[in-house]
């Protein structure tokens, strides 16, 4: 399975794994260890609503204890980390995905997509996925980011939120 594969099935089902919105943080912690608290669940305590928790590249949104968005962030330019059950046999992997990459596959999966507009701006760039509901928001990289191509839109996250 490669990170390409993981971003794929994320849009088309709005799933990470066995990873959902509206499941108990509970039952996500069960299956990917305790991750780290956003510090204002640190200070406010675990019924604090809409900060994450974290696992490397994987953050998962709590409201109400229940896991109400999925996000897996991208760092073009460098490698990271996501938690082997969601990308298994993986330490580290790119983190690097131009806009065109994504969109292709997406494409040869049949995996539907529009334009968010609401997301699209300036030198940022957002599509939608159909039926799934899944963000990817793309941007041209800066200075710091260690990438072949400084005019191309590279991922930086997609994400899946539901509301309470």
């Amino acid at each position: 399975m490669t990170l390409m594969d993981v971003l794929v099935d994320f849009a088309r089902t709005g799933r990470i794994g066995p990873l959902h919105c509206g499941m108990p943080l509970a039952e996500a912690e069960d299956l990917l260890g305790p991750g780290r608290p956003h510090p204002a669940i640190v200070m406010r305590g675990p019924d604090i609503d809409g900060y994450p928790y974290s696992w490397d590249g994987l953050r998962l949104v709590v409201t109400q204890r229940q896991v109400s968005g999925l996000c897996i962030d991208l760092f073009p330019g460098s490698t990271t980390k996501l938690p082997p059950l969601v990308l298994p046999e993986s330490e580290t992997y790119e983190a690097t995905v131009l806009r065109e990459e994504l969109i292709s596959a997406l494409d040869i999966a049949g995996c539907l997509h529009e334009v968010n507009r609401g997301l699209t701006f300036g030198s940022q760039s957002s599509i939608l996925t159909q039926p799934a509901d899944v963000c990817a928001v793309f941007s041209l990289p800066g200075r710091h980011n260690d990438v072949p191509h400084l005019d191309r839109h590279y991922l930086g996250v997609m994400h899946k939120h539901t509301l309470p």
